[in-house]
Protein backbone atom coordinates (compact mmCIF):
# COMPACT_ATOMS: atom_id res chain seq x y z
CA UNK A 1 0.00 0.00 0.00
CA UNK A 2 1.31 3.61 -0.98
CA UNK A 3 1.88 5.39 2.08
CA UNK A 4 -0.14 8.73 2.93
CA UNK A 5 1.52 12.09 1.88
CA UNK A 6 1.55 14.59 4.87
CA UNK A 7 -1.10 16.94 4.41
CA UNK A 8 0.43 20.88 3.25
CA UNK A 9 1.40 23.07 5.74
CA UNK A 10 2.66 26.63 6.09
CA UNK A 11 5.08 25.60 8.90
CA UNK A 12 8.73 25.34 8.15
CA UNK A 13 10.68 22.16 8.17
CA UNK A 14 12.61 21.82 11.38
CA UNK A 15 15.86 20.24 11.71
CA UNK A 16 16.05 17.01 14.30
CA UNK A 17 19.25 19.00 15.89
CA UNK A 18 19.88 20.89 19.24
CA UNK A 19 21.34 24.09 18.24
CA UNK A 20 21.98 26.51 21.24
CA UNK A 21 20.67 29.88 20.61
CA UNK A 22 22.85 33.50 21.65
CA UNK A 23 22.53 34.47 25.29
CA UNK A 24 22.23 31.28 26.81
CA UNK A 25 24.76 28.35 28.37
CA UNK A 26 24.23 24.95 29.03
CA UNK A 27 25.02 21.86 30.37
CA UNK A 28 23.99 18.06 30.86
CA UNK A 29 25.85 16.40 33.67
CA UNK A 30 25.66 13.32 35.95
CA UNK A 31 24.30 13.77 39.71
CA UNK A 32 23.67 10.21 40.95
CA UNK A 33 19.86 10.49 40.72
CA UNK A 34 19.96 7.60 38.16
CA UNK A 35 21.14 3.99 39.44
CA UNK A 36 22.99 3.63 35.92
CA UNK A 37 25.22 6.46 36.37
CA UNK A 38 23.55 7.67 32.82
CA UNK A 39 23.20 11.53 32.34
CA UNK A 40 20.26 12.81 34.59
CA UNK A 41 21.16 16.58 35.73
CA UNK A 42 20.25 19.07 33.20
CA UNK A 43 21.03 23.28 33.20
CA UNK A 44 20.37 26.07 31.16
CA UNK A 45 21.34 29.48 32.20
CA UNK A 46 20.74 32.94 30.79
CA UNK A 47 23.97 35.03 29.98
CA UNK A 48 22.72 38.84 30.39
CA UNK A 49 19.48 37.85 32.04
CA UNK A 50 16.65 37.85 32.87
CA UNK A 51 15.26 36.53 30.19
CA UNK A 52 11.46 36.35 29.12
CA UNK A 53 9.76 33.23 29.43
CA UNK A 54 6.35 31.67 28.76
CA UNK A 55 5.12 28.07 30.45
CA UNK A 56 2.40 25.62 30.06
CA UNK A 57 2.15 23.48 32.24
CA UNK A 58 -0.15 20.00 33.27
CA UNK A 59 -3.56 20.31 33.79
CA UNK A 60 -4.03 17.49 36.05
CA UNK A 61 -4.98 18.12 39.95
CA UNK A 62 -2.21 16.74 41.14
CA UNK A 63 0.75 18.57 39.88
CA UNK A 64 4.62 17.87 40.93
CA UNK A 65 6.45 19.63 43.22
CA UNK A 66 8.12 21.25 40.07
CA UNK A 67 4.96 22.47 38.55
CA UNK A 68 4.16 24.23 41.66
CA UNK A 69 7.18 26.17 42.27
CA UNK A 70 7.43 27.22 38.99
CA UNK A 71 4.17 28.38 38.85
CA UNK A 72 4.50 30.59 42.16
CA UNK A 73 8.35 31.92 40.67
CA UNK A 74 6.45 33.03 37.47
CA UNK A 75 3.77 34.68 39.30
CA UNK A 76 6.58 36.40 41.45
CA UNK A 77 8.68 37.62 38.85
CA UNK A 78 5.16 39.10 36.60
CA UNK A 79 2.64 39.44 38.76
CA UNK A 80 -0.19 40.45 36.27
CA UNK A 81 0.71 36.57 34.75
CA UNK A 82 -0.55 34.59 36.95
CA UNK A 83 1.90 32.07 36.87
CA UNK A 84 1.88 31.64 32.96
CA UNK A 85 5.06 33.68 32.15
CA UNK A 86 7.79 35.85 33.94
CA UNK A 87 11.63 36.15 33.79
CA UNK A 88 14.01 33.59 34.49
CA UNK A 89 17.75 33.45 35.03
CA UNK A 90 17.95 29.87 35.48
CA UNK A 91 16.31 26.58 33.93
CA UNK A 92 17.47 23.13 35.40
CA UNK A 93 15.66 19.43 34.72
CA UNK A 94 16.53 16.21 36.57
CA UNK A 95 15.69 12.87 35.47
CA UNK A 96 15.32 9.65 37.13
CA UNK A 97 12.84 10.81 39.62
CA UNK A 98 9.82 12.90 38.93
CA UNK A 99 9.43 14.56 42.79
CA UNK A 100 5.55 14.04 42.50
CA UNK A 101 3.56 12.93 45.35
CA UNK A 102 6.05 13.81 48.03
CA UNK A 103 3.87 16.62 49.14
CA UNK A 104 5.54 19.34 51.52
CA UNK A 105 8.80 17.50 51.78
CA UNK A 106 9.27 17.34 47.99
CA UNK A 107 7.98 20.89 47.87
CA UNK A 108 10.55 22.13 49.57
CA UNK A 109 13.66 20.10 48.45
CA UNK A 110 12.58 21.95 44.93
CA UNK A 111 13.12 25.38 46.79
CA UNK A 112 16.34 24.48 47.98
CA UNK A 113 17.78 23.46 44.83
CA UNK A 114 16.26 26.50 43.37
CA UNK A 115 18.30 28.72 45.94
CA UNK A 116 21.22 26.45 45.44
CA UNK A 117 21.11 27.31 41.50
CA UNK A 118 20.60 31.12 42.12
CA UNK A 119 23.89 31.36 44.30
CA UNK A 120 25.63 29.73 41.24
CA UNK A 121 23.52 31.97 38.92
CA UNK A 122 24.23 35.39 41.12
CA UNK A 123 20.47 35.75 40.78
CA UNK A 124 17.09 35.04 43.03
CA UNK A 125 15.32 32.04 43.79
CA UNK A 126 11.96 33.32 41.78
CA UNK A 127 14.07 33.42 38.70
CA UNK A 128 14.73 29.84 38.76
CA UNK A 129 12.73 27.27 36.84
CA UNK A 130 12.79 23.80 37.62
CA UNK A 131 11.23 20.27 35.50
CA UNK A 132 11.45 16.80 36.74
CA UNK A 133 11.05 13.52 35.09
CA UNK A 134 11.10 9.77 36.43
CA UNK A 135 9.63 7.71 39.15
CA UNK A 136 6.47 9.02 41.06
CA UNK A 137 6.34 8.89 44.33
CA UNK A 138 10.49 9.22 45.76
CA UNK A 139 12.28 12.36 46.69
CA UNK A 140 14.98 13.59 45.07
CA UNK A 141 18.67 12.61 46.45
CA UNK A 142 19.59 16.33 47.43
CA UNK A 143 22.43 16.04 48.92
CA UNK A 144 24.13 14.22 45.51
CA UNK A 145 22.26 16.69 43.27
CA UNK A 146 23.06 20.06 45.66
CA UNK A 147 26.80 18.88 45.44
CA UNK A 148 26.74 18.24 42.00
CA UNK A 149 24.85 21.83 41.79
CA UNK A 150 27.99 23.22 43.71
CA UNK A 151 30.89 21.05 41.55
CA UNK A 152 29.58 22.67 38.02
CA UNK A 153 31.49 26.18 38.22
CA UNK A 154 33.72 26.42 34.64
CA UNK A 155 31.20 23.85 32.80
CA UNK A 156 28.91 25.36 31.43
CA UNK A 157 29.21 25.75 27.24
CA UNK A 158 27.75 27.95 24.56
CA UNK A 159 27.92 25.50 21.73
CA UNK A 160 25.45 23.24 20.26
CA UNK A 161 26.54 20.13 22.17
CA UNK A 162 26.19 21.64 25.60
CA UNK A 163 22.05 21.82 24.39
CA UNK A 164 22.72 18.03 22.51
CA UNK A 165 24.04 17.30 25.93
CA UNK A 166 20.82 18.84 27.91
CA UNK A 167 18.68 16.65 25.73
CA UNK A 168 20.38 13.78 26.42
CA UNK A 169 20.31 14.51 30.67
CA UNK A 170 16.33 14.80 29.92
CA UNK A 171 15.87 11.21 28.83
CA UNK A 172 14.34 8.67 30.95
CA UNK A 173 12.50 5.75 29.12
CA UNK A 174 12.95 7.61 25.92
CA UNK A 175 14.75 5.24 23.34
CA UNK A 176 16.39 9.07 21.38
CA UNK A 177 17.30 12.01 22.46
CA UNK A 178 14.86 14.85 20.64
CA UNK A 179 15.66 18.00 19.03
CA UNK A 180 14.22 20.53 16.48
CA UNK A 181 15.75 23.63 15.02
CA UNK A 182 14.80 26.30 12.79
CA UNK A 183 16.19 29.68 11.89
CA UNK A 184 14.47 32.74 10.11
CA UNK A 185 15.96 36.09 9.73
CA UNK A 186 13.55 39.37 11.42
CA UNK A 187 14.09 43.30 11.24
CA UNK A 188 17.72 44.17 13.74
CA UNK A 189 18.02 46.96 15.62
CA UNK A 190 19.88 48.71 13.32
CA UNK A 191 18.69 47.69 10.18
CA UNK A 192 18.77 44.97 7.60
CA UNK A 193 17.99 41.41 8.86
CA UNK A 194 19.92 38.78 11.05
CA UNK A 195 19.59 35.55 11.98
CA UNK A 196 17.39 34.42 14.80
CA UNK A 197 17.24 31.03 16.31
CA UNK A 198 14.65 28.74 17.66
CA UNK A 199 15.44 25.52 19.20
CA UNK A 200 13.46 23.17 21.36
CA UNK A 201 14.81 20.15 22.91
CA UNK A 202 12.16 17.48 24.48
CA UNK A 203 11.69 14.27 26.50
CA UNK A 204 9.19 11.89 26.32
CA UNK A 205 7.52 8.66 24.83
CA UNK A 206 4.16 7.26 24.98
CA UNK A 207 1.02 8.15 27.38
CA UNK A 208 0.96 11.61 25.71
CA UNK A 209 -2.47 12.32 26.43
CA UNK A 210 -4.83 14.52 27.36
CA UNK A 211 -2.73 18.13 27.21
CA UNK A 212 0.82 17.33 26.22
CA UNK A 213 1.29 14.52 29.26
CA UNK A 214 4.48 13.01 30.44
CA UNK A 215 6.20 15.35 28.49
CA UNK A 216 8.95 17.74 29.01
CA UNK A 217 10.60 20.40 26.81
CA UNK A 218 13.21 23.43 26.65
CA UNK A 219 11.61 25.77 23.53
CA UNK A 220 14.63 28.26 23.21
CA UNK A 221 15.36 31.63 20.66
CA UNK A 222 17.45 34.62 20.70
CA UNK A 223 14.86 36.80 19.46
CA UNK A 224 13.32 39.77 21.31
CA UNK A 225 9.89 39.29 22.75
CA UNK A 226 7.86 40.21 26.27
CA UNK A 227 6.74 37.50 28.37
CA UNK A 228 2.82 38.02 27.93
CA UNK A 229 3.57 37.96 24.12
CA UNK A 230 5.29 34.70 24.35
CA UNK A 231 2.80 33.42 26.48
CA UNK A 232 -0.45 34.17 23.48
CA UNK A 233 2.19 32.14 21.36
CA UNK A 234 2.88 29.44 23.48
CA UNK A 235 -0.46 28.16 24.60
CA UNK A 236 -2.06 27.77 20.93
CA UNK A 237 0.81 26.64 19.57
CA UNK A 238 0.73 23.77 22.73
CA UNK A 239 -2.83 23.30 21.71
CA UNK A 240 -2.00 22.41 18.14
CA UNK A 241 1.12 20.30 18.40
CA UNK A 242 1.67 18.42 21.62
CA UNK A 243 -1.85 18.35 22.67
CA UNK A 244 -3.41 16.64 19.11
CA UNK A 245 -0.94 13.91 20.64
CA UNK A 246 -2.82 11.01 21.80
CA UNK A 247 -1.75 7.12 22.99
CA UNK A 248 -3.19 5.99 25.63
CA UNK A 249 -5.05 8.47 27.62
CA UNK A 250 -2.74 8.85 30.45
CA UNK A 251 -1.59 12.08 32.23
CA UNK A 252 1.64 13.34 33.73
CA UNK A 253 1.93 14.93 37.11
CA UNK A 254 4.71 17.27 35.59
CA UNK A 255 4.10 17.77 32.27
CA UNK A 256 5.44 21.33 31.44
CA UNK A 257 6.81 23.24 28.02
CA UNK A 258 8.95 26.27 28.50
CA UNK A 259 9.34 29.24 25.42
CA UNK A 260 12.75 31.85 26.25
CA UNK A 261 13.77 34.47 24.51
CA UNK A 262 17.10 35.70 25.49
CA UNK A 263 16.77 38.85 23.07
CA UNK A 264 20.36 38.20 22.32
CA UNK A 265 19.98 38.04 18.40
CA UNK A 266 20.17 41.87 17.98
CA UNK A 267 16.42 41.13 16.41
CA UNK A 268 14.32 44.47 17.29
CA UNK A 269 11.25 43.35 19.59
CA UNK A 270 8.52 41.36 17.78
CA UNK A 271 5.63 42.32 20.51
CA UNK A 272 4.59 45.25 17.85
CA UNK A 273 5.82 44.28 14.80
CA UNK A 274 2.86 41.91 13.41
CA UNK A 275 5.11 40.13 10.57
CA UNK A 276 7.87 39.39 12.44
CA UNK A 277 5.87 38.16 15.49
CA UNK A 278 4.04 35.53 13.18
CA UNK A 279 7.59 34.42 11.14
CA UNK A 280 8.30 33.93 15.17
CA UNK A 281 5.60 32.32 15.76
CA UNK A 282 5.43 30.13 12.89
CA UNK A 283 9.23 29.17 13.67
CA UNK A 284 7.98 27.77 17.33
CA UNK A 285 5.41 26.11 16.10
CA UNK A 286 7.47 24.04 13.46
CA UNK A 287 9.66 23.22 16.40
CA UNK A 288 7.09 22.13 18.44
CA UNK A 289 5.48 20.17 15.55
CA UNK A 290 8.75 18.01 15.32
CA UNK A 291 9.53 17.77 18.76
CA UNK A 292 5.78 16.30 19.28
CA UNK A 293 6.10 13.98 16.55
CA UNK A 294 9.27 12.43 17.25
CA UNK A 295 7.41 11.55 20.78
CA UNK A 296 4.95 9.72 18.88
CA UNK A 297 7.33 8.36 17.05
CA UNK A 298 8.93 6.98 20.37
CA UNK A 299 6.09 5.85 21.97
CA UNK A 300 5.88 3.29 24.76
CA UNK A 301 5.39 -0.31 23.81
Amino acid sequence: MKPLEPLPSHLLQAEQVARLPRGFEALGTTAGIKDSGAPDLALVLVQDGPAAIAATFTTSRLPAAPVLMNKAHLAATAPEGEGRYGWVDAMMCTSGCANAATGEPGLADQRSLAATIATHAGTTPERVIAMSTGLIGTRLPLERVANALTSISGSFRIDDEAFADVAEAMRTTDSVAKAASVTVELHSLEGGLVPVTISGVAKGVGMIHPDMATMLSFVLTDADAQPETLSRMLRPIVARTWNQTSVDGDQSTNDTVLLVASGASGAAPVDEDPEALSTLEQAVESVARSLARQQAADGEG
